[in-house]
């Protein structure tokens, strides 16, 4: 495979991104907050062969929230796998979701692999520090806890219920 990055992100500017990350998600990690594991792979974009990070916090509404940042050549994109493709009220909860687009900042719904609904984003990679970094993982963790019991309600209607008050990471 040739060099995807050659003449847009020099080596030695990605390796330091590469280190940013690496370093903020390990002090992230050692808070033992949010954040409960965290996984780099080389070469896990398929088509780029650029490095992904593999994020996994605990949830309120989820019991837990993945994200994927993914090191691309001018941009880290991001996504979370939000819900599996709605099978009851198709059309509502599409609708709801294209609705909530309007009040998300640096996210938005979108129509994943396998029809799942993914909410995804990017920021140019001059961008990318500590409170960008914390943005994109707080902005994942708060719109998948705001928004995934309607969505839910509306695409499983009948079979999903809300994880009891007791069982949310807010109550450990």
């Amino acid at each position: 495979m040739s060099d995807a990055w050659e003449g847009l992100l020099d080596p030695d500017s990605r390796d330091e991104i590469c280190r940013l990350i690496d370093d903020w998600a390990a002090r992230e990690l050692a808070k033992e907050d949010a954040l409960v594991a965290v996984d780099r792979q080389e070469g896990g974009d398929p088509v780029t062969g650029a490095p992904r990070w593999y994020l996994r916090l605990r949830g309120d509404e989820k019991e837990f929230v993945t994200v994927w940042l993914t090191l691309r050549q001018r941009t880290l994109h991001y996504e979370t796998q939000f819900m599996p493709a709605p099978e009851t009220n198709i059309e509502a909860t599409w609708e709801y979701l294209l609705k909530r687009n309007a009040d998300l900042v640096g996210m938005s719904f979108s129509l994943g692999p396998e029809d799942a609904v993914y909410l995804v984003g990017r920021v140019p990679v001059v961008r990318v520090d500590d409170d960008e970094l914390d943005r994109i993982l707080g902005a994942s963790l708060a719109y998948t806890d705001e928004c995934f019991p309607t969505a839910m309600s509306l695409g499983y209607e009948g079979r999903y219920r809300r994880r009891p008050p007791a069982e949310r990471a807010g109550a450990r």
